[in-house]
């Protein structure tokens, strides 16, 4: 089907505020991802840290091979919600959260040497297979943000080659490293030379190795030929590995909304609109990037005639989304719609200064109905305080 740059959906058919997932969108990325499967043969894995709407499982792992975890109760839902394979990675897990990791993960991949030499022989003797793994630094920084870098210096993130002089690697089966953020495959390119480089020699002795994620496949100017390229050069040279990549915010990238309203405008040196979603609660990746989602309808300040300044409902005085500009005045229970608000949103949502969480809902493909997954109130914030 012809797929809108807008929504094509009312915006007043749903609850303010909400985050709405077009399937339809959905779908168009994962049949990119799927080119990508069947093209390169990695096997291709949904991040739950960036999108966990488990009412999409059913239609995700027609497309993909499983889910990766950041611990425990990720763990729990990619395999009892999502089925497939599901790998988990933590900085370091406690023996009581190991005990849990163990009952559902497919791979762990450990941190640091010590994390593994500690928890070898619980790995080796669980009750069901588990593959074991460690997080790698190349030490080959392409992020152009030191948060979102993890091969900073300094980093917490990964292991450095030297720091693996002398560790027993025996019964380790993959190597993982995750270095890249929204970027491009030639960032990937270059991350897998210095990986190889440094990390190249232990190769022969493993089982597979995780490309990890931030890289953006479903972004129209992706270079999906080059990505394809990599992973079958990286496979030539490596035939007995297994390659994972574990795309989170490329599944879901540019494939949702949150819609909300209009609820005061105030005038401090400019309009404000005050709106019932907030930055910090709701879309907390505007404050921590920082980063300025569109609004359907708006443009940059000076391009149409009347700009606002759009702030959240919440007591934070720096709970402002940014500096909009609009054909015709704003009103009080106007609806607004930010786009690209599928990934890193709901997972992120907070119930800050008691503020009511988004609903969720989902657009049919077909049908182009909309439906409500799940609506929030007081005990989803009541329940999360004792």
């Amino acid at each position: 089907m012809d797929l809108p740059a807008t929504p094509d959906f009312d915006p007043r058919d749903c609850p303010s505020p909400a985050f709405v997932v077009d399937d339809a969108l959905l779908i168009r990325n994962l049949e990119r991802l799927a080119r990508v499967r069947e093209a390169s043969g990695a096997r291709i894995l949904l991040a739950l840290k960036g999108f966990a709407m488990w009412d999409t499982f059913p239609l995700l792992r027609r497309y993909l091979d499983g889910t990766t975890a950041s611990g425990q109760h990720e763990a729990r839902l990619g395999a009892e919600q999502f089925g497939g394979e599901v790998h988990c990675f933590n900085p370091a897990f406690s023996d009581a959260e190991m005990t849990k990791v163990l009952r559902h993960a497919d791979h762990i991949s450990f941190n640091s040497p010590g994390q593994w030499l500690r928890f070898r022989e619980r790995v080796a003797g669980a009750a069901r297979r588990v593959s074991p793994g460690l997080r790698v630094n190349p030490e080959h920084s392409e992020g152009a943000v030191a948060l979102y870098d993890p091969c900073t210096p300094g980093s917490r993130l990964g292991t450095r080659i030297r720091d693996l002089e002398g560790v027993d690697l025996t019964g380790l089966e993959g190597l993982h490293f995750h270095t890249l953020c929204e970027q491009n495959s030639d960032a990937l390119e270059r991350t897998l030379a210095a990986f190889e480089a440094r990390f190249g020699h232990l190769l022969p002795a493993l089982k597979w190795v995780n490309f990890g994620g931030g890289h953006h496949i479903t972004r129209e100017d992706y270079d999906v030929d080059r990505l394809v390229r990599i992973v079958r050069g990286f496979r030539a040279r490596h035939p007995h590995l297994t390659v994972y990549l574990e795309p989170g915010e490329a599944i879901a990238l540019n494939a949702g909304f949150l819609v909300c309203t209009v609820l005061d405008i105030v005038d401090n040196e400019g309009p404000i609109a005050i709106l019932d979603t907030s930055a910090t609660a709701h879309m907390p990746d505007v404050l921590e990037m920082p980063y300025r989602p569109q609004v359907v309808g708006a443009g940059q300040p000076g391009e149409r005639p009347y700009t606002y300044r759009l702030g959240g409902q919440t007591c934070l005085a720096g709970d402002m989304i940014g500096v909009y500009a609009f054909d015709e005045p704003l009103s009080i229970g106007q609806r607004l719609v930010f786009t690209d608000m599928a990934h890193y949103t709901m997972v992120k949502t907070t119930t800050f200064n008691g503020m009511p969480l988004p609903a969720i809902c989902r657009v049919d493909a077909q049908s182009r109905q909309l439906r409500v997954v799940k609506a929030f109130g007081y005990e989803d914030y009541r329940n999360r305080l004792s």
